[in-house]
């Protein structure tokens, strides 16, 4: 079996190269499409742009928000060229984004495509025992075939997640998990311009296969945002000046302390809540603990393309591991010659570091990703995993990638 702690050799090559991934979706136009903004007597709120994905279309149905929820297998591509099976919602995983408004009824129809049953808890939510969603405890689990219904009110506002409690090692380890993100009645104080919603997940996907093995406990190969690996994730373009909030939800197996250069940030929220003014704090890195969410705002008051990324070492980076052994420093002249004579499609570790592997393209197993790759306008990023840019400018007039920021003459880092 392979696992991160085996490098690839022989056969077991390293993929090298990339495409630019298309979009699945497109944000807040997207949103804006589909169904109407979640509003207060206050007016409009900013709907939430989950990169990568989109949120659920409601209707309303006797003065309640309606919305259905499918549980169903999907095929999610994780970058191009690599395609894996997991399990999701309406297509997609994590699934789509809820969005309502503080004392708001709404209604949440779950249709069950498994082929084993499920159920949906909204995780943090303040409602009747009845509506928690833990299969056996609080309500029977709902077969495959079948549909439930979720109706509770809204009382209090804040990022939170749903998710299984039926079989929730597989299934979360498959994909189940979504956000709900309830509006504040009186709506963002100060205004909220841009608000981003992020899944951080982990996977084991045996080289060469397309299916996660939900039993693995530590030693994932793939981790992701919104179920996606760099050079596949949606970058986060923002005006210059924009008040920003980004909501990160983990249910892993491990925390993932997020970073992003550029800015400081100012923690305003868990999955318990909005955190009062004085309780809040800065940082530049943000811990997200599993089965919990996060949420940060900031001022994005610095031009440029900012890395966004976890900053565990190995959490930004795709399939690898590291039981060859240590070669930095040693003279491999010739060596790696002779050994692919006899196993063809060998490699070994640089001898200088792994910076070269992100500049090679070698074949390797199918659906199987190369451990760094994605290309600036630099060179190769040697990235890959939870990892993503923000992209601040001004003078932009839609959200659109508008591309690699153009440096100001003389602000670009160059040779003496």
């Amino acid at each position: 079996m392979f696992t991160r702690r085996k490098f690839f050799s022989g056969a077991v090559a390293l993929i090298g190269g990339c495409a630019l991934f298309k979009r699945i979706a497109q944000g807040a136009e997207v949103v804006a499409a589909q169904s109407p903004s979640p509003a207060s007597s206050n007016g409009a709120y900013p709907p939430v742009i989950t990169p990568n994905g989109l949120s659920l279309p409601w209707k309303m149905v006797d003065g309640v928000k309606e919305f259905h929820l499918t549980a169903e297998p999907v095929k999610r591509e994780f970058a191009p060229g690599m395609i894996v099976n997991c399990w999701g919602y309406n297509g997609q995983t994590p699934g789509p984004t809820l969005e309502a408004v503080e004392g708001d009824r709404v209604r949440i129809l779950v249709t069950n495509h498994l082929p084993e049953p499920t159920s949906v808890h909204w995780h943090g939510f303040i409602l009747p025992n009845g509506m928690d969603g833990v299969g056996g405890l609080t309500q029977k689990h709902i077969p495959p075939g079948e549909t439930y219904a979720y109706e509770f009110t809204l009382k209090q506002h804040g990022v939170q997640m749903y998710h299984p409690h039926s079989d929730e090692m597989v299934q979360m380890a498959m994909g189940m998990q979504g956000f709900f993100v309830i509006h504040p009645k009186d709506g963002y104080k100060p205004t909220v311009d841009r608000h981003f919603c992020i899944f951080l997940q982990e996977w084991f996907v045996e080289p060469g296969t397309s299916t996660p093995n939900p039993n693995i406990m530590t030693d994932f190969n793939l981790f992701t945002f919104n179920s996606r690996v760099w050079p596949g994730t949606d970058p986060l373009v923002v005006k210059l000046n924009q008040r920003v909030r980004i909501s990160l939800a983990n249910l892993s197996m491990d925390s993932h302390p997020i970073h992003f250069h550029g800015h400081r940030f100012w923690v305003v929220g868990t999955d318990g809540g909005e955190l009062p003014d004085g309780a809040r704090w800065p940082e530049v890195t943000v811990n997200v603990p599993p089965g919990t969410t996060r949420t940060v705002e900031f001022v994005a008051d610095n031009p440029g393309d900012w890395a966004f990324h976890c900053h565990k070492n190995h959490h930004a980076m795709n399939v690898m591991n590291h039981e060859i052994a240590n070669l930095i420093g040693v003279n491999q002249e010739g060596v790696s010659d002779k050994l692919r004579s006899l196993v063809p499609g060998y490699m070994a570790m640089g001898s200088d570091g792994m910076h070269e592997m992100s500049e090679m393209n070698m074949g390797g197993p199918k659906n199987t990703l190369p451990m760094m790759t994605g290309t600036g306008q630099f060179g190769p990023i040697s990235m890959g995993g939870m990892f993503t840019v923000l992209k601040v400018r001004d003078r932009i007039t839609s959200f659109e990638d508008p591309g690699w920021y153009q440096h100001p003459e003389g602000s670009v880092a160059s040779k003496v």
